[in-house]
């Protein structure tokens, strides 16, 4: 992680916001502090291993909330589409000849073929099975051998569609529909999050590649997004000894940016403020509820890594797909490019998933009956917090009462 070089200074309208917890984390930086939460809070050990309470968190979080599902730069043109499985849904995103981004569950309405893998432009959809033909907006515009066939009302048997939504040049997917209930409105999920996301430029990057990487229970990875607690320790032979254990966090309803007042932030003092960059001042991890985590990296041009962590077939298995967008032009750079791409690879998975795939067999064993979080890790508290309150809301329409009812909350 790294502030890079300065970037050109544009106006924002969350620059002076972000201005203000600069200046909060360079005065805990200088007096070696970090704010702390109110008190130690503990969640139960079966929250990580219990069947059925994953079987309620994948309906009530996963097929209810606006999932990140990619970038808008992979849909850079009409026609632009990638097919992928988001759990184990198989979906389409695709942007129409009217240039609005569309999802679908990526199924033809005849018998249920897929109907592209990967990615790539096209101005129709025809099924590899029986050439059933849709166009860009999911219609089903012809049907091989019609006369043949028998009448089909062309109306009723398009594509289904899903909830989709860009912000800041992220590409969010519902699947609230495939439960009868309509999608949570975008502006509703994020809180105002939305314009710190777009403070961070990922709208102005371009597509580089992506890798995947087997973890322990989603929550477990997860954690370790909101978690400097363990920097030092369990990345003592990689990069972990360049950073602190403090932590800051920022929260917009489940959203949270974890920064740290540390060396980096005591280098703000060597820059007048009216020189400190959105690329300085958007330092730290920014996390979107409840499986994405954004890091940027040097890598001879800023590289953003965007984790995208999806709960396995079972309660101890999840994937990680990291995504990596390039801040500037990539060409001259790949090689360095790869070699953090890999670096970043091994980091996750032989340390950080090394170790919580062996904490759930441990917590499996039922010996502890609880894991703390404490005054530290108010980030993991929080986290913790909305899981709850996101399985214990029935409807759609309790869930974005939560989100209206939450307000920012920045630890000072």
């Amino acid at each position: 992680m790294t502030d890079l070089a300065p970037a050109p200074t544009t106006a924002h309208p969350k620059h002076q916001d972000l201005v203000a917890f600069a200046q909060r984390s360079l005065r805990h930086a200088q007096a070696g502090t970090a704010p702390l939460a109110d008190s130690v809070a503990e969640f139960p050990a079966s929250n990580y291993v219990d069947a059925d309470r994953w079987q309620l968190e994948m309906q009530r979080v996963f097929k209810r909330v606006p999932l990140v599902a990619g970038f808008s730069c992979e849909f850079s043109e009409p026609g632009a589409y990638r097919a992928f499985d988001l759990g184990d849904v198989p979906v389409l995103v695709m942007r129409d000849s009217s240039n609005v981004l569309r999802a679908f569950v990526n199924a033809c309405s005849h018998r249920g073929a897929q109907l592209v893998q990967g990615s790539g432009t096209t101005r129709r959809l025809s099924c590899p099975y029986h050439a059933w033909v849709y166009n860009t907006e999911g219609a089903l515009v012809g049907i091989r051998d019609h006369s043949d066939f028998g009448d089909v009302d062309f109306d009723c048997n398009g594509l289904t569609e899903l909830g989709c939504d860009e912000r800041a040049g992220i590409v969010w997917v519902s699947l609230a529909s495939l439960n009868g209930e309509e999608h949570i409105d975008i502006d509703t999920w994020l809180c105002g999050y939305g314009d710190y996301l777009d403070a961070l430029g990922i709208a102005d990057a371009s597509f580089v590649n992506r890798q995947s990487v087997g973890g322990p229970n989603w929550k477990l990875a997860y954690d370790g997004y909101l978690d400097f607690y363990h920097l030092p320790i369990l990345h003592k032979n990689t990069f972990g000894p360049d950073y602190g254990n403090k932590a800051i966090y920022d929260a917009w309803g489940p959203h949270q940016r974890v920064s740290s007042p540390d060396e980096r932030t005591l280098a703000l003092q060597e820059t007048p403020e009216d020189e400190w960059t959105l690329r300085k001042l958007t330092s730290g991890i920014w996390t979107i509820f409840p499986h994405i985590s954004i890091a940027r990296f040097d890598a001879g041009v800023p590289l953003f890594m965007i984790s995208q962590l999806l709960p396995g077939a079972t309660p101890g298995t999840s994937t990680t797909t990291q995504h990596f967008l390039a801040a500037e032009d990539p060409t001259e750079h790949l090689e360095d490019i790869e070699k953090q791409m890999a670096f970043l690879l091994h980091v996750v998975r032989d340390e950080d998933y090394f170790t919580g795939i062996r904490i759930g067999q441990a917590l499996a064993t039922g010996a502890k009956k609880s894991v703390m979080f404490g005054r530290n890790e108010a980030g993991g508290q929080r986290f913790h917090g909305w899981v709850d309150k996101l399985i214990g809301a029935e409807t759609n329409e309790q869930v974005s009462a939560l989100l209206a009812a939450s307000e920012p909350e920045s630890q000072q």
